[in-house]
């Protein structure tokens, strides 16, 4: 029974949730859970199901979506990668995901902070956070931080020559991101376009992709960006990322034909897929997501 207060909050938050998005006209969708063909993201390991795969995001479906007509839409969809586990992973986990037709990733950030500040008001948080003995300020706007400024100000080497020496993940991973959003909430923006495989180019500078993270206290919430709606460049990064993989010895997947074709008929937009369970986690002030999970796969 420890956990059934951070339950408890899990479901007045998945309602806020709700509440933020309607209010805003937009619309919830479901989408399938199991999909014939996943984006094939090097670090992201699919998990099949009897000749399909179960989703690691509900991202292509839902683009599907925008290309079909829809503009406004959001889903708290149940999601599932092979090989995550962890104070804070779970391998099959909540994300929340929206997506705004004609907007951009700066829109984007703006929304996102929006959305914090609804759930802080629906819990009477007010303009702070505490979670295990740090206090947060939500006051907005929240930090914003380049990735090529982070490796400056907190990496051992620069961006360049961490992506020069193949340890680009490693260095954000164990000396930037603990050090994010200790005090604020921060967002990461301006990914190098070789870490942001389904982002638009940054127009006026092209070694970049329009791409940022969301962290508190040194947790990542999302990941998000400018949607990449040429069909024909998301298909060379595609098949760049299979190559990747089959160079790792991980898994191969069907081409994602299907939506590569409606990717075509997308308009501008922007989305965000967003951690649910870590949010609650914060939210809580549990000391890892377990405490935010009803039944943990090592129980079943």
């Amino acid at each position: 029974m420890r956990i059934r207060p951070h339950l408890e909050m899990r479901m007045r938050m998945a309602a806020a949730v709700r509440s933020f998005f309607v209010e805003r006209d937009f619309l919830e969708v479901e989408t399938p859970i199991r999909i014939p063909a996943p984006a094939p993201e090097v670090h992201i390991d699919c998990v099949s199901a009897s000749g399909a795969f179960l989703q690691a995001s509900p991202e292509l479906a839902m683009k599907e979506l925008l290309a079909s007509g829809f503009d406004r839409i959001f889903q708290l969809a149940r999601c599932f990668r092979g090989g995550e586990r962890g104070a804070k992973h779970l391998p099959e986990m909540t994300l929340l995901e929206w997506y705004v037709k004609d907007e951009n990733y700066r829109y984007m950030m703006e929304e996102t902070e929006q959305l914090v500040c609804h759930l802080a008001a629906c819990e009477g948080r007010g303009d702070s956070l505490f979670w295990q003995g740090k206090k947060i300020n939500l006051t907005p706007p929240f930090e914003r931080l380049s990735v090529e400024e982070a490796f400056l100000r907190y990496g051992s080497l620069s961006m360049e020559e961490a992506l020069e020496k193949g340890c680009f993940n490693e260095i954000m991973g164990l000396e930037i991101e603990p050090c994010l959003g200790l005090e604020k909430p921060v967002f990461l923006y301006d990914y190098p376009v070789s870490e942001a495989s389904l982002a638009r180019i940054k127009p006026e500078n092209p070694a970049f992709a329009e791409r940022f993270e969301l962290y508190v206290c040194g947790v990542e919430l999302c990941n998000a960006y400018t949607e990449l709606v040429d069909a024909k460049e998301q298909a060379d990064r595609f098949r760049e990322a299979a190559m990747e993989r089959e160079r790792l010895g991980k898994t191969a997947y069907p081409e994602a034909s299907v939506f590569l074709e409606a990717l075509g008929h997308m308009p501008p937009a922007t989305g965000n897929a967003l951690g649910f369970d870590r949010l609650v986690m914060l939210f809580s002030d549990a000391p890892d997501i377990d405490y935010v999970t009803a039944i943990l796969p090592e129980e079943m």
